[in-house]
């Protein structure tokens, strides 16, 4: 047997690697989890500051043109016309110029530069106003002579630089915001691609190590056990890997050992039975020649004794001659029959596929003259084709049939015989009339040379049903008394279906 170790407990258990492909798994998933996250933060900043603050600073600042423009517009008209109602534009724009300017200095915060270009407005609109547009309302109004026009263009020139400047500012801004939001989702797609890059090698480096450290140990677990089983039984199994799949190989190894040993011992076994059978053959040749030479004599002389002095001598000795006669005849027919029971399924014939019907016919004229003599009847019903040695077959039915005959009750004897399909099976059915049975002795009735009955009752050396038995058993089948059945006997076989 052998002696090899058990496995080393260093090596790493599948539940330790399984422990660490998680945790590793975990990690990488955390790394791209808070690497998207990152990158989803940076979108949705640019995308905000793009269009929540630079986009609606610049829509205003064009609102904040315009009422520029009207107010200016309306100043000139009131001084060419005189008429008031060319100041409702400059009032609307003034008012308008107001709210634009106030919701312009909300994105102060975002963009600090927004002060000194909205100061910078408000300090030339200031100029503008006090220079040249409060001196025409207050001329036209009082009806004197009113400001120059260029005057009024000068300082209206300026605002219109200071707004240029704070439109192209915030347009620098937008750009750059356009920018920064171009590359933010760019870093989004890379950050993506990243992770799943990151992801499917993660995946494949867990599958590389699942084939190397699970996959190819049971492999080759598999094919060692592949050749083991093929017959090999000296082929050491013996695989590398994690500590359960090396403890499993341990433990078939350990199997294959003691299959081994028990196989060892079944040649042994065998050797041993091999050589009984030779002892048992060498004791059939001696009990069929050397055993039966003397005891031919015995009965020979005895005969000749009998036929010789029979009257000769008083009774007694008659008597005394008869008894040896008589022995030596049912020893002869004991050997004879211990000689047969041991020859079944020793030296077998051909096995081939028979009709039982025909078996059962030839055992039934074989007992021709017992069934005339006894008034018997002996009806043989529709039987299949069966796979064994027609001769041994045939013994099965006879004897049966002759049981059925002498074992008879006061009615003439009657015999059935017929099967039926159960299974894999076929379970023929021997029925007679005759005295039966008891439970009790079932199982007693089929032991080579056992009596339910004296033989001067009945004739015979009580080995029929055990020939029966071994010869069913031969076949591959079973043999029995059917315990439930009265009136009779009935004995139930089965052999295999063909």
């Amino acid at each position: 047997m052998s002696t090899r170790p058990h496995p080393a407990t260093a090596r790493w258990s599948l539940r330790r690697w399984w422990l660490l492909s998680s945790l590793v798994v975990v990690l990488v998933l955390i790394g791209s989890m808070v690497g998207v996250g990152l990158a989803i933060a940076d979108l949705s900043a640019a995308r905000s500051r793009l269009l929540d603050t630079i986009g609606p600073a610049v829509v205003t600042t064009q609102q904040l043109g315009t009422a520029l423009v009207d107010q200016e517009t309306g100043v000139r008209g009131y001084a060419l016309s005189g008429r008031d109602d060319f100041l409702t534009p400059y009032q609307d724009g003034h008012d308008r110029y107001t709210k634009a300017r106030d919701l312009v200095a909300g994105s102060v915060d975002a963009m600090p530069w927004l002060a000194g270009d909205l100061a910078a407005v408000d300090r030339t609109m200031r100029a503008w106003s006090a220079n040249y547009a409060q001196p025409v309302i207050d001329a036209v109004r009082a009806n004197t002579t009113v400001p120059g026009v260029d005057a009024g263009k000068r300082d209206f020139d300026a605002v219109r630089a200071a707004l240029a400047k704070l439109q192209s500012d915030l347009e620098t801004e937008r750009a750059a915001g356009k920018a920064a939001l171009n590359a933010a989702a760019a870093s989004m797609a890379t950050t993506c691609v990243i992770t799943l890059g990151g992801l499917l090698l993660v995946v494949l480096a867990a599958v590389a190590l699942f084939t190397r450290s699970v996959v190819r140990p049971l492999s080759r677990l598999t094919d060692q056990v592949r050749v083991v089983a093929d017959g090999d039984f000296t082929h050491a199994v013996s695989v590398s890997g994690p500590r359960e799949i090396a403890s499993l190989g341990h433990d078939v190894d350990a199997m294959r050992d003691r299959i081994v040993v028990e196989l060892n011992r079944a040649q042994e076994a065998g050797r041993d039975l091999a050589r009984s059978n030779a002892e048992l053959e060498q004791f059939a040749y001696v009990a069929s020649h050397d055993l039966q030479e003397p005891l031919r004599k015995v009965a020979s002389f005895c005969q000749l004794l009998e036929r010789r002095y029979r009257g000769k001598l008083d009774d007694k000795a008659d008597q005394y001659i008869g008894f040896a006669v008589d022995g030596a005849r049912r020893m002869q027919v004991l050997i004879n029959d211990l000689l047969a029971f041991s020859r079944v399924g020793r030296h077998t014939g051909k096995h081939a596929d028979h009709d039982a019907t025909a078996l059962a016919e030839a055992a039934a004229r074989d007992l021709a003259d017992v069934i005339a003599a006894a008034g018997a009847t002996v009806v043989v019903g529709d039987l299949p084709t069966v796979h064994g040695e027609a001769p041994l077959l045939t013994s099965v039915f006879q004897n049966l049939i002759g049981n059925g005959v002498k074992f008879r009750g006061d009615q003439p004897p009657h015999i059935t015989i017929s099967a039926e399909r159960a299974d894999d099976d076929w379970v023929f059915t021997v029925t007679d009339n005759g005295i039966g049975i008891e439970a009790q002795y079932a199982d007693r009735v089929f032991v080579i040379f056992q009596r339910l009955h004296g033989k001067d009752a009945y004739p015979g050396t009580g080995i029929g049903l055990a020939m029966c038995r071994k010869i069913i058993e031969f076949h591959g089948g079973t043999i029995w008394v059917d315990t439930e059945h009265t009136g009779g006997t009935r004995i139930r076989f089965t052999l295999p279906a063909v």
